[in-house]
């Protein structure tokens, strides 16, 4: 009989938290859960309490956790509601967790995700922005505290399943030749250029695979998405960029491929379904049944490849110019990112506006290398200062 994982789900509420869970409440002989956390979904959180009855729920705002400690104290429920920053930084670093869920959106993951690697977790890595953001600092606390990293999202989930067993970040000892990321080209792959001045934040959020959040819509729409996987990829797998390819898949059934020196090329297929990945890390090295259909090879027939246009898709070439920047140039790519995707998706900011944004901020603010997250989150500070100016300007 296998142990029981003691799990806490950061970003519960979220796409990736529900899917989580969804994988969790089929295996209730493997996974137990400790901790939830979220921001405000105040609803989804009571539901989730009642149903996998964690030790402890964190709402990063406070007032929501005010009303849910207090649904929860009316409905008799025993967790213990926590509020704010810290808490959930506690709760992915509590002794008797095994495994945490990083499945927070944006920067406010990197605090609770490096909270979890300090303290030697095992880290199911769904948070793009920790090794945007902090990409050095991250791996050398995840090597330092001899923490365990599996990625989530289902390209890098992809390679690591196609990777040599053992793989030790070495690409060429390993006899790899390059990583290609696919990429579903978003909705609007074909569309004319002149007309993506008009995109709606609704257009942008209908992807036509996958079921996402708002942001990564729009950051799918814009292939910024994309670029910010590429940067991941960096440092999941120690690959230098020009190591890294891109390649518009629309069907999203292949999921990443790994090229190998001798020729072969080893890809990962499924359905576009976020529980195949998650199962794959949760059980690893095993494999559990997730939910998801059998791929039906004979049904979808064809399988479409193409190479990525940056002058359709500039936010993928402003990713790789970060990478190639190095030092916190990625960190001011993502900041000025989710600025100008908020402002975008407030109908402050035009879609094809989303990009010049982003490279003003770029070329505006130093991108030295630093010591501490203190440091970068200053830098962090001082992007989104001035891509808000600058979304003003474009207004």
């Amino acid at each position: 009989m296998s142990v029981i994982q003691r799990l806490t789900v950061l970003g519960s509420t979220g796409t990736i938290g529900v899917n989580t869970l969804d994988v969790v409440a089929r295996h209730p002989d493997r996974f137990e859960v400790t901790a939830l956390t979220a921001n405000s979904n105040v609803d989804r959180m009571v539901d989730q309490c009642l149903v996998f009855r964690p030790r402890y729920a964190a709402m990063l705002d406070e007032s929501a956790a005010l009303v849910l400690r207090e649904r929860l104290a009316a409905l008799d429920s025993s967790t213990e509601v926590l509020a704010g920053a810290a808490a959930q930084e506690t709760l992915a670093s509590l002794p008797e967790v095994d495994v945490v869920m990083a499945a927070i959106v944006g920067a406010a993951g990197l605090g609770p995700t490096m909270a979890a690697a300090r303290a030697g977790k095992r880290i199911l890595l769904a948070n793009k922005e920790t090794l945007v953001m902090a990409g050095r600092l991250f791996m050398d606390a995840v090597n330092a505290h001899r923490a365990t990293l599996l990625p989530i999202d289902s390209e890098h989930n992809a390679i690591f399943q196609a990777m040599p067993s053992g793989y030790n970040g070495n690409l060429g000892t390993a006899g790899v030749d390059r990583i290609l990321l696919t990429a579903s080209g978003g909705p609007f792959r074909c569309t004319p250029a002149s007309e993506l001045v008009t995109v709606t934040p609704e257009q942008a959020c209908a992807h036509p695979n996958w079921v996402m959040g708002r942001k990564i819509s729009v950051d799918s729409a814009t292939m910024m998405n994309k670029g910010l996987e590429v940067i991941e990829a960096h440092w999941l797998f120690n690959a230098p960029p020009e190591r890294i390819e891109v390649v518009i898949h629309p069907q999203s059934v292949i999921h990443s491929l790994v090229s190998y020196v001798d020729g072969s090329v080893l890809a990962q297929l499924g359905n576009p379904d976020m529980r195949t990945p998650i199962a794959y890390a949760l059980a690893y090295p095993e494999r559990i049944g997730a939910g998801v259909a059998p791929l039906d090879l004979a049904a979808i027939a064809t399988l479409q490849f193409e190479r990525p246009d940056l002058t359709r898709f500039p936010c993928l070439k402003l990713a790789f110019d970060a990478l190639h920047q190095g030092g916190t140039a990625a960190a001011i790519l993502n900041a000025a990112n989710e600025v100008a995707v908020a402002a975008f998706l407030d109908h402050a900011l035009r879609f094809d506006c989303i990009a010049p944004v982003v490279e003003q901020v770029m070329q505006r603010v130093d991108c030295p290398d630093v010591s501490s997250i203190d440091d970068l989150l200053q830098i962090d500070t001082v992007a989104r200062t001035l891509a808000k100016e600058t979304v003003r300007q474009f207004a």
